[in-house]
């Protein structure tokens, strides 16, 4: 695989995206104790009527670009988040985010984080792979949902494995077990199921770079624009789906053909940035969801500006080499 979608992980945080966990483990700290209370936090809603939900890749916690953090919160503020799952802080950017904010967050030492303007009401959980807080998102109700942001294992990646090899279904998917998606995702999927369960009470949402196209975006439809193949059943999106998971995304944007939400990538048009063959171009970022509370209101994948691809991407005012991608959920 190409060097350039790499995730690098410090032991320790090796240690909360991969390590094979039975049962959920319980980490912490929950909260910004700098940050100003959620009852003084401006623009905090009496009653969550909506929730505005976004996942992003930060790409090596913004080092990838001139000011990477002040990029950040520009994203961020414009598009008015109430909580985010992030992947790629380096182990600095979800806090570095809440302090200017003076939001609730949790770090990982290395890759993942959350950030919310809602109150944390729970400690951290962690899963391979994914790490997961309860969130009280209306004071006057209670009503609190469980957001869990997620990375799953990069390598092999599933189009390459088509688009550059030609592989036959069958041995893509040997290698997306090899991966440690499959695996990661099966393991997820056990550790939310009490979660689900109970979702029509406090709704599941599971955001993140899974690392993997959808069974819903490869079909026989859309086969010219993945490299010739028809339906493809992605094994970590059907695995999701399985468990009760739905794909907010393509519930706000049913066809494919017609609404790609292409999230990876970019700055990389071409394998190697600005030149090389091209670029696989697919929806790997996602906010999936359960519970009878929640109902889409709308979801997009978005990029600002016109980023320049790589080696030239210092200057861009988009922060990243993904798409983010914000759905707003109606509550009640």
């Amino acid at each position: 695989m190409s060097a350039k979608r790499r995730v690098f992980l410090s032991a320790t945080g090796a240690a909360v995206a991969l390590a094979a966990t039975a049962a959920v483990a319980v980490a912490g700290p929950v909260a910004n104790p700098d940050g100003p209370s959620a009852s003084a936090r401006p623009g905090k809603p009496a009653a969550a009527s909506e929730l505005r939900v976004m996942t992003l890749n930060l790409w090596h916690g913004g080092a990838k670009v001139d000011d990477g953090l002040a990029k950040q919160l520009a994203v961020i503020e414009k598009h008015r988040p109430d909580v985010v799952g992030l992947q790629e802080t380096s182990g600095h950017s979800a806090r570095e985010l809440a302090e200017e904010l003076g939001w609730d967050h949790w770090q990982s030492d290395a890759d993942l984080g959350i950030i919310s303007r809602f109150p944390f009401t729970s400690e951290v959980e962690t899963s391979r792979a994914a790490a997961g807080v309860r969130i009280r998102i209306d004071e006057t109700t209670g009503q609190e949902v469980e957001l869990w942001t997620a990375h799953l294992g990069y390598d092999s990646y599933g189009p390459y494995d088509a688009c550059f090899d030609g592989m036959a279904v069958e041995d893509i998917f040997q290698r997306e077990a090899q991966s440690g998606r499959t695996p990661q995702a099966e393991a997820i999927a056990k550790d939310l199921a009490p979660k689900i369960a109970a979702a029509d009470e406090t709704p599941v949402l599971l955001v993140g770079d899974f690392n993997t196209p959808s069974h819903l975006d490869w079909t026989e439809a859309t086969k010219d624009s993945h490299c010739g193949y028809g339906q493809v059943d992605w094994p970590v999106t059907k695995i999701f789906e399985k468990a009760g998971l739905k794909d907010s995304f393509r519930e706000a944007n049913p066809d494919p053909a017609a609404v790609p939400g292409t999230t990876w990538s970019p700055v990389y048009p071409q394998h190697e940035g600005s030149t090389g063959v091209d670029e696989p171009q697919d929806r790997i970022d996602f906010i999936d969801y359960a519970g009878d509370k929640l109902t889409v209101k709308d979801s997009v994948s978005f990029v600002e500006g016109d980023p320049k691809p790589v080696p030239d991407q210092a200057g861009n005012a988009w922060p990243t080499d993904h798409a983010a991608v914000l759905t707003t959920f109606t509550v009640g």
